[in-house]
């Protein structure tokens, strides 16, 4: 608060300070408790028996990436199932010690990081801002670091900035929350010793749906416990299913691309004040993730990317992550590899219906190159944009979570666009 210096017109807590109000007599009465009482009595002493499973703990509201948030209401059964989940995936123990980068206000952050901590028994080492690289990397060797959750945006600032002494202890790296190149697995393993594994959730469904098992954590020789490509399999108590994504009625076969949805305890209870909104994506009690993807014949979920990031032109559907992948290849110069330099986007086309737009960092590759690469890719002609849709702007639109701020992205096409069409 005090390094971005605005004033909150709210009593403030600071919990800094609370530990001081802590005296030892309230030390005392704890370990009294704790140690004496039976755990029946120790709940109705302090009104456990009061809380039920689907009571609200926490009220997190979504990104914003591809619109308004909205406020996603977790119970406590959500959470303690997603608790649950990274036990059983991650195999967190007492021995680990979690670097926790990812805000609370931020699903994965509020549900791992922090419950997962306290509830698991291994130690917990925070920063409040996961971009401060430099710092992380300094937490990370004074205590031992065993276990990183973060996102590809993440991973590329440290690339540069950590040295590799500082992650020696690192034994597991999640990653979520966006599409993971395959170069940056390559680079990071490169680096610190260590590949990173996928994982894959949403606000809604609390966050985890699926997670690759990272190989020192793999507990079978018996089958697949991870596939890169791919985001893991669904976590125990959860099932998914692909359906078509128009009107959700067909479910598709193992490879078929479609809408994934997702069932379980982990499902939200609802959005906020918004009833309409919670039955348009609860439907029989599958959550209707948005997500575009396919389950393979092992059970890997495989996202190939969100219904809001397919543009319909000429009838047909093109994935802006697949146009963004090749460019991303392509606009790969020297030592820039740890930025997030392209995002596609798209602007209302009254003829095609949408046209498609290529935000880019500034770069020595003209417009007739990358769109030379995206033809050397084998992508048909339809999935690359015209020589007037591509844009060089001064930093790729970010939320603070380090996902791509697609309403952002897409607000500033439209800007450079109608500016462009005006002059």
């Amino acid at each position: 608060m005090e390094k971005v210096s605005f004033d909150l017109n709210a009593e403030v807590i600071a919990l800094e300070d609370l530990k001081d109000k802590v005296s030892k007599v309230d030390k005392l009465v704890a370990v009294v408790q704790a140690v004496l009482l039976p755990a029946f009595v120790l709940d109705w002493v302090l009104g456990l028996h009061r809380i039920h499973p689907d009571d609200i703990l926490t009220l997190i509201f979504t990104s914003g990436s591809t619109g308004k948030p909205k406020g996603v209401m977790l119970t406590h059964a959500n959470i303690s199932h997603n608790v649950e989940a990274i036990r059983r995936a991650i195999g967190l123990t007492r021995e680990d010690v979690v670097v926790g980068v990812l805000p609370f206000f931020h699903s994965f952050g509020y549900s791992v990081t922090m419950w997962g901590a306290m509830a698991l028994g291994p130690a917990g080492i925070y920063h409040y801002n996961p971009l401060e690289a430099r710092q992380i990397g300094k937490l990370a060797e004074k205590y031992g670091a065993t276990v990183m959750l973060g996102t590809p945006t993440f991973l590329r600032g440290y690339l540069r900035k950590i040295e590799p002494e500082q992650f020696a202890k690192l034994d597991v790296v999640v990653v979520g929350a966006e599409k993971m190149p395959a170069d940056l697995f390559e680079a990071f393993e490169k680096r610190f010793g260590i590949r990173p594994v996928e994982g894959y959730g949403t606000t809604e469904l609390a966050p985890l749906v699926s997670v690759n098992i990272p190989p020192t954590r793999s507990v079978t020789h018996f089958h697949i416990d991870r596939l890169e490509g791919s985001v893991g399999r669904p976590v125990p108590g959860t099932a998914a299913k692909i359906v078509s994504p128009d009107d959700h009625s067909v479910e598709l076969n193992a490879g078929e691309d479609g809408m994934l949805l997702i069932s379980g305890p982990n499902v939200m209870l609802g959005y906020l004040g918004q009833e309409e909104l919670t039955a348009q994506v609860i439907q029989d009690g599958w959550y209707v993730t948005g997500d575009i993807g396919h389950i393979d014949d092992l059970g890997f979920i495989h996202i190939t990317g969100r219904q809001s990031r397919f543009s319909k032109i000429g009838g047909e559907m093109v994935p802006h992550i697949r146009i963004e992948e090749e460019l991303a290849t392509c606009l790969c110069e020297g030592d820039q590899d740890d930025q997030l330099r392209v995002c596609v986007t798209a602007v209302p086309d009254e003829k095609r219906g949408e046209r498609l737009i290529v935000l880019h960092l500034p770069t020595e590759k003209n417009v007739d190159e990358m769109r030379a690469s995206l033809s050397k890719a084998g992508l048909p002609n339809l999935f690359i944009p015209s020589n007037d849709s591509f844009f060089q702007v001064d930093e790729i639109p970010l939320l603070g979570t380090g996902k791509l701020d697609l309403k952002g992205a897409r607000d500033l096409a439209c800007c450079l666009t109608m500016a462009t069409a005006e002059g």
